[in-house]
């Protein structure tokens, strides 16, 4: 019997789902401070959309019950965490956890978009760091 995982799909990008109680604010959020586009809504009105920055990806989903979850529901690799961590300060976000250098190769923070949904960003400054491709 052969494992489970030895099969021949090959799998392709997969993207976060970010639920979120108003979509034309979440998506003003996302282009506006962190300068994502875009690309793709469904719904009259807009219920669904997709957001792309260079090779990033988000799906928003609008769910006005929507309670934020006290985890991280995604992560974002970056070249320059600072950066952005500079960026998500200015704008006044909410950071969970400051900028670190990890003992596992990344330099990371945590942040809030305005749905509370939990952002770790990371950038790899460990070139021995697990790979993580895009």
């Amino acid at each position: 019997m052969g494992d489970i995982a030895d099969h021949s799909v090959r799998f392709g990008r997969i993207a976060a789902m970010l639920p979120v109680t108003d979509i034309d604010k979440a998506h003003a959020f996302y282009a506006d401070i962190l300068g994502f586009t875009k690309v793709f809504e469904n719904g009259s009105p807009v219920g669904f959309m997709i957001l792309k920055r260079d090779a990033a990806e988000l799906h928003l989903t609008l769910q006005p019950q929507h309670k934020a979850a006290d985890f991280n529901v995604a992560h974002l690799l970056v070249d320059d965490a600072e950066a952005l961590f500079l960026r998500c300060k200015a704008a006044g976000l909410r950071i969970i956890k400051g900028l670190q250098n990890k003992d596992y190769g990344l330099k990371a923070f945590v942040f809030e978009d305005p749905d509370g949904n939990r952002i770790d960003v990371g950038q790899i400054v460990d070139r021995a760091a697990p790979k993580v491709s895009s």
